[in-house]
């Protein structure tokens, strides 16, 4: 045995000893995983239960085993269920899934790029364009694109207005921070009066369907979105999670990170737009949905730390819970009646931030 165990141990000259990974893994991160994704499982089966029409959990797994091929009892019989589960509240549940993890990186890399936890998707205009491009294809009437007008008109304003205010912020080959806020504040006070002329110009209908619009619904997602939002939130969630370790180093400061290899000003490019197709792709088919990107990985490093890697791999978990137990008080808290998603998630983070800001404010040197 001891002769196994210097075997083990030993290593020739110039070498690191190996050593199992496993024991480098940090175990309250792994303890914190376990429970987010027990927390987001038992948030699914409940989203899918719960309703107008009551279904089993053991009917919502069935019927999944079922799709995947494993014939069981357990599986549904009923011709309504069966089209109650795969036609609305699967795509729903899928919707609010990917929404919330998508909504929560880009808090995270946004965070990341700017140095400040109160940092969160909106404030680069994201939110404020795709409303402004969205009540611009209501109220006009616009089909340039079908029934996708809305949506497509939503991201392009996203996107439009975030490089905007990059474009706009930065000067002689580099962009500071403040500068940017300020850019992205600016642009947001004119995105939102372009909104205000245009809810004045249009007739009441026009009116009402963009004030539901910004309130933020999964009501009615269809498969066809889901896929859609899918794709482009999954290549921009790799593409973030493998610029993690640069994050780190741009935490220690944009001198230090440029010393140590890093092209800062490339980083900050890449990652408003990765920001962008993030927010906007969800933002273009449910409206606008607050604070979720600002909760969710203040919330993570406080359990986890600072360590990028962990950090956006967790809110990509942190983010789906979120979204799937909001959705779920959206559909049951009242009777028969579907609130609107965004205005609870609001009611959630605006006293977060409060507190948060409450919190550092008895810091000595508060954000500094």
């Amino acid at each position: 045995m001891a002769v196994t165990q210097d075997m083990a141990t030993t290593t020739t000259p110039g070498h690191r000893p190996r050593r199992k990974r496993w024991h480098r893994l940090p175990t309250k991160n792994l303890v914190v995983v376990v429970i987010t994704v027990v927390l987001l499982v038992l948030g699914v089966v409940l989203s899918a239960s719960l309703g107008q029409l009551p279904i089993g959990a053991s009917q919502v797994a069935g019927t999944v085993f079922q799709a995947l091929g494993f014939d069981n009892g357990a599986a549904p019989d009923d011709r309504l269920i069966e089209q109650t589960l795969w036609q609305i509240r699967f795509p729903r549940v899928m919707m609010s899934l990917l929404v919330g993890a998508a909504l929560a990186v880009a808090g995270g890399v946004m965070q990341a790029i700017f140095g400040n936890p109160l940092a969160e998707p909106g404030v680069v205009g994201v939110s404020s364009g795709a409303a402004l491009g969205a009540a611009t294809a209501i109220t006009f009437g616009l089909t340039f694109f079908g029934n996708w007008t809305v949506a497509v008109l939503a991201f392009l304003g996203g996107l439009i207005t975030t490089l905007i205010v990059y474009s706009t912020a930065r000067s002689q080959g580099r962009t500071e921070v403040v500068t940017l806020l300020l850019t992205g504040i600016a642009v947001n006070a004119f995105a939102g009066a372009g909104l205000a002329l245009i809810n004045f110009a249009g007739d009441t209908q026009s009116r009402e369907q963009i004030v539901f619009w910004q309130l933020g619904s999964l009501n009615g997602s269809r498969w066809n979105e889901v896929l859609i939002v899918a794709v482009v939130s999954a290549l921009a969630t790799l593409l973030a999670l493998g610029l993690s370790s640069q994050y780190d180093l741009l935490s220690l400061g944009d001198r230090t990170a440029s010393h140590l290899g890093v092209k800062v000003e490339r980083l900050r490019i890449f990652s408003v737009v990765l920001v962008a197709l993030l927010t906007g792709v969800g933002v273009a088919f449910v409206g606008i949905i607050a604070f979720v990107g600002l909760v969710v990985p203040h919330l993570i490093r406080m359990l986890v730390g600072p360590g990028h890697r962990w950090l956006l791999l967790l809110s990509v978990i942190g983010g789906a819970t979120l979204m799937v137990y909001a959705d779920l008080l959206a559909r049951t808290l009242i009777p028969a009646a579907d609130l609107p998603i965004g205005m609870l998630t609001s009611l959630v983070g605006g006293p977060f931030f409060f507190w948060l800001i409450r919190r550092n404010r008895r810091k000595a040197g508060g954000w500094a």
